[in-house]
């Protein structure tokens, strides 16, 4: 008897796409990262401090699950550029804040307005510089 192959349902197939990958794994990146700047907001702290603190906290939580998870990496020698691809974003979402100040917007809502563009700025410099994927 010849055994016959299902099809791959559409959430396999998108799971297949490392984008999309990419998002869901952000989802859960995101609200980590988030909770941890809006914790330390709460807590007083300037934005840029929160951001600093959130971005630090965050990649050591997203090292892993986005090298394994995303990109199927579990080399911990790519923490370095991990490290810097995080500098890069963290520049860029502090300016953008900052440029949201001076428009009159929340630290907050800042903040929640510029995780899809940083996630990516973050995909796309994973992917290029620490993943080595062009």
């Amino acid at each position: 008897m010849q055994e016959t192959k299902k099809a791959p349902s559409m959430l396999g197939r998108l799971l297949q796409v490392k984008l999309f990958r990419f998002l869901c794994v952000g989802l859960m990146n995101a609200a980590f990262g988030y909770g941890c700047f809006a914790g330390f907001l709460y807590l007083g702290l300037h934005y840029s401090a929160a951001l600093l603190l959130a971005t630090i906290l965050g990649i050591a939580f997203n090292f892993k699950s986005t090298g394994a998870l995303v990109f199927g990496s579990k080399n911990n020698k790519l923490i370095f550029r991990f490290i810097a691809g995080y500098g890069v974003v963290y520049g860029a979402n502090v300016a953008g804040i900052a440029a949201f100040k001076l428009l009159g917007a929340d630290p907050y809502l800042a903040g929640m307005a510029l995780i899809v563009p940083m996630a990516l700025l973050s995909f796309v410099i994973n992917n290029r510089f620490v993943f080595n994927y062009a």
